[in-house]
């Protein structure tokens, strides 16, 4: 069991460049301790900074900083962003829940989309993405929580799911992604991870040919070090980077609680 605490909160904002460079510094510092204490290369693991909430001035700061990629949770922020910011060369990645209807959005401004739980989704992103001519990383968005308030498909769906997507030839399926349960103990979130881990090692003996299963991406500002211990290759980090929201985090993700 990992003795890695979770940290929720007490993050610096950021003001300026440097802060956002320090910030950037200290996470990657903890994602290499994480890594050590796994026996894992800090290589093996991407930083998904998540500006969602954040203004356009602090992102052009994040991005004089040397970061080039951003989640946003949002699809409607997302695009505003996107478009505001069409002069710099960052990779938007979309991290929360998608209904049908904008699908289309997604299909012309995102390079990668983490949050695929239904089939439906899956139809409408095709469609609109064979329209663009063009083809978008996905990741499957499991439960790993048995929360009725999270989206996700429940790690017993996900076998049958997966067998449908290659006949959705414009997304390329890249891994799974997960919300742990929102918690102070260390042991149920960690939980979560390793459910994640040892799923998609299981799904990955019998995945349908063009489906890859080599990420996964799990683990936010408060629990990313423990998502790595557990085998995270992506983890997707905002208030350690930019500060603490104007909201808690029950109105940006359902099923958040103590």
């Amino acid at each position: 069991m990992s003795g890695t605490a979770i940290r929720y909160g007490d993050f610096p904002t950021a003001h300026s460049a440097e802060d956002i460079a320090r910030n950037v510094a200290t996470v990657r510092t903890r994602i290499a301790a994480a890594c050590a204490r796994a026996g894992r290369d800090p290589a093996e693991v991407r930083l998904l900074p998540v500006s969602k909430t954040v203004e356009e001035t602090r992102i052009r700061m994040a991005h004089a900083a040397g970061l080039s990629e951003f989640g946003e949770n949002k699809v409607q922020e997302a695009r505003e962003k996107a478009e505001a910011m069409a002069d710099l060369p960052i990779a938007w990645s979309v991290v929360g829940h998608l209904q049908t209807n904008k699908a289309k959005y997604v299909a012309r401004f995102a390079a990668e989309f983490q949050a695929l739980d239904s089939l439906k989704v899956a139809e409408a992103l095709d469609r609109r993405l064979q329209i663009e001519g063009r083809a978008l990383d996905v990741f499957v968005q499991i439960n790993s929580s048995g929360e009725a308030s999270k989206y996700g498909l429940s790690p017993e769906d996900a076998p049958a799911f997966l067998r449908e997507l290659p006949a959705f030839t414009a997304l390329k399926i890249r891994g799974l992604m997960t919300l742990a349960v929102f918690s102070a103990d260390a042991a149920r979130v960690g939980a979560c991870f390793r459910l994640m881990r040892d799923l998609r090692d299981r799904l990955r003996g019998d995945a349908p040919d063009g489906v890859a299963l080599d990420d996964l991406s799990m683990g936010m500002s408060g629990d990313y070090e423990i998502a790595i211990e557990k085998g995270a290759t992506i983890v997707r980090v905002g208030q350690a980077i930019f500060g603490p929201r104007p909201l808690p985090d029950s109105h940006y993700w359902p099923g958040s609680g103590p």
